[in-house]
C-alpha cells in the first residue's frame, strides 16, 4: 500500500504542476526551454489596464516556413505550460501530456510545433519554472506587490494574451487549440472568438460554460483560504501567508479531480500510521487524509493564495463567447471539434459536455465525442490520456 500511496502521489502532484529543433533529421530529444514572453501593457476585458505582463512559454517541434503547423495547448487550473519534454536540471517532472506530445506521438513534434504558455494569475506563481503576471506580481505604477487591487481576469484575457504571443511569433492561424479542463474553456473560446483563426477544436473534460454545480465547486476551493485570518483580505505578502488556508483548497482541488472508485481501490480504510487508531485518536488520520495532506502541502509550496481566488472567478465568469447566450457562443464555432470527457467526472457534469457538444453541432460544426475510462474521474483526462492517442492522431490528420 505504502507503494501505491507514493505512486499515486507522484502522478498526482506531477499532473498538477506539470526547444529544440524537430525534424526528421533532428528529432525533439524532449529538453525543453522555457522561454519569456513581454507585452508593455494588456487591457482586459472589463477594460482594465495591467502595465508590463509577463508569461513564461514553451514550445515543441519546429514552426514550418508557412507557420500552418501550430497546434497550441491551454493548461488546467492547477497546471503551466509545461505541456511535455522535461528541463535540462535532474528530478524535473516531464509534462503533464508527455505521453501524446513528442516525435511518432499523436501530437508529432516531427510534424508540428506545439506550443503553451502560463495564464495570466498562474496558481504556481512560487514555481521558478513559471512566468506570469498576477497578484503576486510587482504593480510598475506603485512600485508595490499588486495584492487584490489586481484587476478580475477571464478566460477570454487569457486567450488574448495567448493571441499576442502567437502574433509576436508572426502565427495567424492553429492546426488546432487543445486544453483540459480549464484548459478546454480556453480552447473553447479561442474557437468561439477567433474562428477563422482555428482549424481544429478540442476540448478535454471541460464544457461551454461554468454552470451552477461549477460555479459551487469553485467556490468551495476558495472558501478555505478566505476563512484563514492569514489571509487579511489578500495583504499577507509582508507578513505570515495564508497556507493552512491554500492546503485546504488545493486538497479539495485534488479530492474533486478525482472519483471515489479511485479512492475506494486505491486506500480501502488503512490507517496513515499503523500505531495510532482514529477510533482512538481524535489526531490520528486515514491514509487518503494523509496522502491528499501531503499532495495539497507539496502544490503550496509552489502556489500563491490570490492567485488561486482570482482564478477561480476567471473560471465562475466563463461562458463561451462572452455574449448574451451560451448557444450565440458555441453557434459561432466553425471548426470540427473533438470532445474528450469522463462519465465519472465530478467537476463538469457529464450532461453539461454533451449539452455543448450538442449545441457546437446545431451551429452547423462537426462534432465528435469520446467517453474516457477509468477510475480518475476528472483527471483521466490528464493521467491517461494516452487511451485517446488514436483518436487524436486521426482527429489531427
Amino acid at each position: 500500500m505504502a507503494s501505491i500511496r507514493q505512486t499515486l502521489f507522484t502522478a498526482t502532484l506531477c499532473s498538477g504542476l506539470g526547444l529544440l529543433l524537430a525534424s526528421p533529421l533532428w528529432a525533439w530529444d524532449g529538453v525543453v526551454e522555457k522561454q519569456t514572453f513581454e507585452m508593455d501593457s494588456f487591457t482586459t476585458q472589463g477594460g482594465e489596464t495591467i502595465p508590463n505582463v509577463t508569461v513564461g512559454w514553451e514550445a515543441y517541434g519546429e514552426l514550418n516556413d508557412a507557420r500552418d503547423n501550430v497546434i497550441l495547448i491551454t493548461h488546467f487550473f492547477s497546471g503551466t505550460s509545461h505541456a511535455a519534454g522535461r528541463y535540462e536540471a535532474d528530478g524535473q517532472p516531464t509534462g503533464y501530456w508527455d505521453a501524446i506530445i513528442g516525435p511518432g506521438k499523436p501530437l508529432d513534434t516531427d510534424e508540428y510545433y506545439i506550443i503553451s504558455s502560463d495564464t495570466l494569475v498562474n496558481l504556481n506563481a512560487n514555481d521558478p519554472n513559471v512566468t506570469t503576471t498576477g497578484p503576486a506580481s510587482i504593480n510598475p505604477d506603485t512600485g508595490e506587490l499588486w495584492g487584490m487591487d489586481f484587476p478580475v481576469v477571464t478566460i477570454r484575457d487569457f486567450v488574448e494574451v495567448q493571441r499576442e504571443l502567437l502574433e509576436s511569433q508572426g502565427i495567424e492561424s492553429l492546426h488546432a487549440v487543445m486544453g483540459a479542463s480549464m484548459g478546454a474553456l480556453q480552447a473553447i473560446e479561442w474557437a468561439s472568438a477567433y474562428p477563422e483563426r482555428v482549424e481544429r477544436l478540442i476540448s478535454v473534460i471541460g464544457g461551454g460554460v461554468a454552470d451552477p454545480w461549477l460555479l459551487a465547486t469553485l467556490s468551495s476551493w476558495a472558501a478555505p483560504i478566505r476563512v484563514d485570518a492569514h489571509w487579511n483580505e489578500g495583504n499577507y505578502y509582508d507578513s505570515e501567508p495564508p497556507t493552512a488556508g491554500l492546503k485546504e483548497a488545493l486538497k479539495l482541488v485534488t479530492l474533486n479531480a478525482n472519483h471515489w472508485q479511485w479512492a475506494n481501490e486505491t486506500f480501502n480504510r488503512d490507517w496513515a500510521d499503523e500505531a495510532h487508531n482514529p477510533a482512538q485518536d481524535i489526531n490520528a488520520r486515514y491514509a487518503i487524509e494523509k496522502t491528499l495532506d501531503d499532495i495539497a502541502a507539496a502544490r503550496a509550496e509552489l502556489s500563491d493564495a490570490n492567485h488561486l481566488l482570482y482564478l477561480v472567478r476567471a473560471n465562475q465568469t466563463f461562458l463561451a463567447g462572452y455574449g448574451d447566450s451560451l448557444e450565440e457562443g458555441l453557434a459561432a464555432i466553425d471548426a470540427p471539434t473533438l470532445m474528450l470527457y469522463s462519465e465519472n467526472d465530478l467537476v463538469f457534469a457529464p450532461e453539461g459536455v454533451r449539452h455543448t457538444a450538442e449545441l457546437i453541432e446545431a451551429g452547423g460544426s462537426e462534432v465528435t465525442i469520446k467517453p474516457l475510462e477509468g477510475n480518475r474521474g476528472h483527471l483521466d483526462g490528464i493521467v491517461t490520456i494516452d487511451q485517446a492517442s488514436e483518436t487524436l492522431r486521426e482527429f489531427l490528420k
